[in-house]
């Protein structure tokens, strides 16, 4: 079962970083999936920031950072494996 978080609104290829807009809570280990008409990304969420800093968890209305495995476009969407 998956349940939608957010969206990827920004992301950085040199560094394999997406910023996501959150709709619901995220935690550091929560498994994911990133979904959008090209992207089928599952991955553990292994690294947060806000702001250039390391947090454990981010919630409704953040923007965080997340670095991801493999390439991600703007407007995926991001679901929790339940």
């Amino acid at each position: 079962m998956e349940k939608r978080i957010g969206t990827v609104t920004h992301y950085y290829t040199r560094l394999s970083v997406a910023v996501l807009n959150l709709t619901d809570e995220i935690r550091l280990g929560d498994e994911i999936r990133i979904k959008g008409h090209i992207t089928d990304l599952i991955m553990s969420v292994a690294s947060l920031e806000v702001e250039h800093t390391k947090i454990e968890s981010g919630g409704i209305g953040m923007e965080v950072a997340l670095k991801v495995d493999g390439f991600v476009r703007e407007g995926d969407e991001i679901y929790k494996v339940i």
